[in-house]
């Protein structure tokens, strides 16, 4: 949803340049920032100008151009979000965290929110796919429903113009599309008459229509009795019905998000049209030659699917993510109250906890990117690195005490694969999709290789140090094998050992207590200490490598307050909320993966290094997908590279951390597979961003690269210990 760039005035000396400086630069370096406006080179070449601009422009500079990447917000709030997407250690976070101007939108946009009430001169034919897929899923059964309901009023005799009304929304919910309701007026001496009529009128000259034959004062009172009985038939008999029809129609539609307009009709329907004076309600046909009545129009529908509502917000939170709120709150009844798996199967109870974790992980982005937006530097550097990894670590803990309670190692295992699935995965596929992605709208895209050169060096450095105590137990450490057979039947032969591992427990644990346990000690201080030191780089002393600058530059409309979505203490409340709610899947979702580790055939690696380690970076993914779509690759990168360097810089020190205080099954020693894909990832995103830009063919080697190791883990047997 992109505003349409139309005269942009700059508040400088010269308004006239500044706005052909921000239109060519972003022209010349085809890159489009979160509002098109990434400026990164000189505009006046005349090799790369067009002809028509540099004959009017050719000897002007943009020194903003020259020296920084000039960034366009709205208001204050959105300019200090965009600021926050480019630091280092910051969550990036794509939607908007305040009200866009309703003149800034797109027409597409301004669609979505529309109530359904404008009449189009021509909408073109209503004969289409999506319409006709409303008649076979809704349309058939609610005209039915109608009919049925209509029969019953008309039944009742004093429900007969509430009769009329349903035979009319009957052949109106079969085919809505290219038709009207209307509200009327009706006036008050026909309404009075109305209820007089005993016979066929006579026709005036004047008015045009039927003037009662006889009538006397006692109708007043007749006609209010039998409107009144007739509204007491309706409310009991017929509206309760339709209102449930319309309830699950417009729930449905909801759901399946492309059919949001009809969950609007059914909405509206229930909650005006059924409530109205049937005599004021007017259903026809419109036709293009056909002057609309005087009156509101209170529904007027031409397509039942919209393909663009997966950009529908409510209050600043996605549609899908307000879809899967309820699910929430399905798997937390489901997982408390039936602890005896008489309801559901562990299976299914692990699956919702597992989907449940994508939506409280978008709402605590959200709530973290409002109140980085709304407050100082400190406040925001303290929530995103307090709340920043909050979602892997309560999964991670609840998983270690849960391994220490029944003292199964597997559980140690399993978080040590989604640590390293994490890794992985940030490291190739999270920037290798969102090159694929991009590269199919963009022939080339480029990134700031100076930022992502700060982020390599910070992996490679927190690589070395998590797998330091590794390579030290391989080097020192005692290989002990459970089972060996002799292969030759020749004591000299060759043995075929199972299950060997390299024992630190030998001599009463002397190598493990005396070496192995201070040098991870050590490690887990010096990470973090390292990741201090990155953030003072990259924020402080040296922050003029990202480019940044918020321009002064401002669209029409723009020059008014910001309307945030969520305050600070509203953001609070969700975030501390969504923390809860994600500890309580975290624990079902540990409480139910026994009788799945234990019956599936699948190795527990290949469990750990997928489903546990993505499904939470999903909406991460969903928004490194959104700035590849416009062409802001860095930020892509730096969405993967931040998470792989707060697994090995933070969440392992902290586990490491909570196990003192804590005791677990979890040490700092990984099994080779691990070791090796983690390295072998690290050096191949180096090798693919060192010239600072790519394209799809090289987004796909890292994707390819990711699913070579996802086979790799598949087949693998299961650790030891599960």
């Amino acid at each position: 949803d992109v505003p349409k760039a139309t005269k942009p005035r700059c508040d400088s000396d010269d308004p006239r340049r500044g706005s052909f400086c921000d239109r060519h630069c972003a022209a010349i370096s085809n890159v489009q920032g979160d509002l098109g406006c990434h400026l990164h080179r000189p505009c006046v070449p005349p090799a790369v100008c067009p002809l028509s601009c540099c004959q009017q422009h050719s000897d002007e500079v943009c020194e903003s151009c020259v020296v920084k990447t000039t960034l366009t917000a709205e208001n204050a709030v959105e300019a200090n979000k965009l600021s926050n997407n480019y630091k280092f250690g910051f969550k990036k976070w794509k939607s908007h965290v305040t009200a866009r101007p309703w003149e800034d939108r797109s027409e597409i946009v301004k669609e979505l929110y529309s109530d359904l009430n404008v009449i189009k001169g021509s909408g073109g034919s209503t004969v289409t796919c999506g319409n006709i897929f409303y008649l076979l899923l809704f349309g058939w059964w609610l005209s039915f429903l109608y009919v049925l309901v209509a029969a019953v009023m008309f039944v009742t005799i004093v429900g007969v113009p509430y009769g009329r009304l349903c035979w009319d929304l009957a052949r109106y919910f079969l085919w809505p599309f290219g038709k009207v309701i209307q509200k009327v007026e009706v006036p008050k001496s026909h309404q009075a008459l109305e209820g007089c009529e005993t016979g066929a009128g006579e026709s005036s000259a004047l008015l045009g229509g039927p003037v009662p034959r006889r009538w006397s004062p006692r109708c007043w009172v007749d006609a209010g009795y039998w409107q009144r009985a007739g509204i007491v038939v309706w409310l009991c008999l017929g509206y309760p019905l339709l209102v449930v029809a319309h309830g699950l129609v417009c729930v449905t539609a909801w759901l399946l998000i492309i059919f949001i307009p009809v969950a609007k009709l059914s909405a509206r329907t229930a909650a005006r049209v059924l409530l109205l004076p049937p005599e004021r309600v007017l259903v026809r046909h419109l036709r293009m030659t056909e002057v609309p009545l005087e009156g509101e129009v209170i529904l007027c529908c031409y397509r039942a699917v919209n393909p663009y509502y997966y950009k529908y917000a409510v209050d600043g939170i996605n549609v899908f993510a307000v879809n899967l709120l309820p699910l929430v709150l399905v798997t937390l009844v489901l997982g408390y109250v039936d602890s005896h798996n008489t309801l559901t199967s562990s299976s299914i109870k692990f699956t919702l906890a597992l989907l449940s974790i994508m939506p409280l992980s978008y709402y605590i982005g959200m709530a973290i990117a409002s109140i980085s937006a709304q407050s100082n530097f400190a406040v925001g550097a303290v929530v995103n690195a307090t709340f920043g990894s909050i979602t892997e670590l309560t999964f991670y803990i609840t998983a270690l005490i849960k391994g220490s309670r029944e003292g199964n190692r597997c559980y140690a295992e399993i978080v040590k694969s989604a640590l390293t699935g994490t890794l992985v995965g940030c490291v190739l596929f999270v920037p290798g999709l969102c090159m694929v992605i991009g590269g199919i709208r963009h022939q080339e895209q480029r990134f700031n290789s100076r930022s992502a050169g700060v982020s390599s060096a910070l992996l490679f450095l927190s690589v070395g140090g998590v797998f330091a105590p590794t390579l030290f137990s391989k080097v020192y450490g005692k290989l002990v094998c459970g089972e060996c057979h002799n292969v030759t039947q020749n004591p000299l032969g060759h043995y075929l050992c199972h299950n060997c591992h390299f024992d630190l427990m030998g001599n009463n644990g002397t190598l493990y207590y005396s070496h192995v346990q201070p040098l991870v000690y050590t490690v887990s201080l010096l990470l973090p200490a390292a990741y201090l030191i990155g953030l003072f780089f990259t924020l402080k002393t040296h922050s003029h490598i990202y480019d940044i600058h918020i321009s002064d530059c401002h669209m029409p409309g723009h020059h008014h307050s910001a309307v945030v979505h969520w305050s600070r203490w509203r953001a609070l409340v969700i975030l501390l909320l969504s923390t809860l709610c994600m500890s309580a899947c975290a624990d079902l979702a540990t409480e139910h993966i026994s009788p799945i580790l234990t019956n599936s055939t699948i190795s527990q690696y290949f469990i750990g290094v997928t489903v546990l380690a993505m499904v939470p970076e999903l909406p991460e993914i969903v928004n490194g997908i959104q700035f590849a779509l416009q062409n802001n690759l860095s930020l892509s990168i730096e969405i993967g590279n931040c998470i792989a360097v707060q697994v090995c810089m933070l969440q392992i020190p902290i586990l490491v951390l909570f196990t003192i205080f804590y005791p677990t099954n979890f040490t700092l020693v990984f099994s080779d597979l691990h070791v090796y894909a983690s390295m072998f990832s690290v050096v191949l995103m180096n090798y693919i961003f060192m010239d600072g830009k790519c394209d799809y063919f090289q987004g796909t080697v890292l994707v390819m690269v990711y699913f070579i190791l996802l086979a790799v883990y598949f087949f693998a047997p299961s650790p030891s210990g599960c």
